[in-house]
């Protein structure tokens, strides 16, 4: 686990990190967008997973499969069946 407030992450870890799984969800607001990572879309889904201050969006979950940046509660509920 990374404290964001402590630790940076920037576009290059940040793509290190979003490159490493087959599956990304990026959610903000209610839009979820759904991504594979690969040279092709790299900008784009660093667009929409970098926040204003250059810091890759909290919360960021890791999980065995994909890697979800933002928060959604659907998306989460869906994720985390309870």
């Amino acid at each position: 686990m990374t404290d964001a407030r402590k630790e940076r992450i920037d576009t290059d870890a940040a793509w290190e990190i979003l490159s490493s799984r087959s599956r990304i969800l990026t959610a903000r607001g209610k839009k979820v967008t759904e991504w594979s990572p690969s040279k092709e879309n790299k900008e784009a889904l660093l667009k929409a997973a970098i926040g204003p201050s250059g810091n890759l969006r909290a919360p960021t979950l890791k999980l065995k499969e994909c890697i979800i940046v933002g928060f959604n509660e659907a998306c989460y509920t869906d994720t985390f069946p309870t």
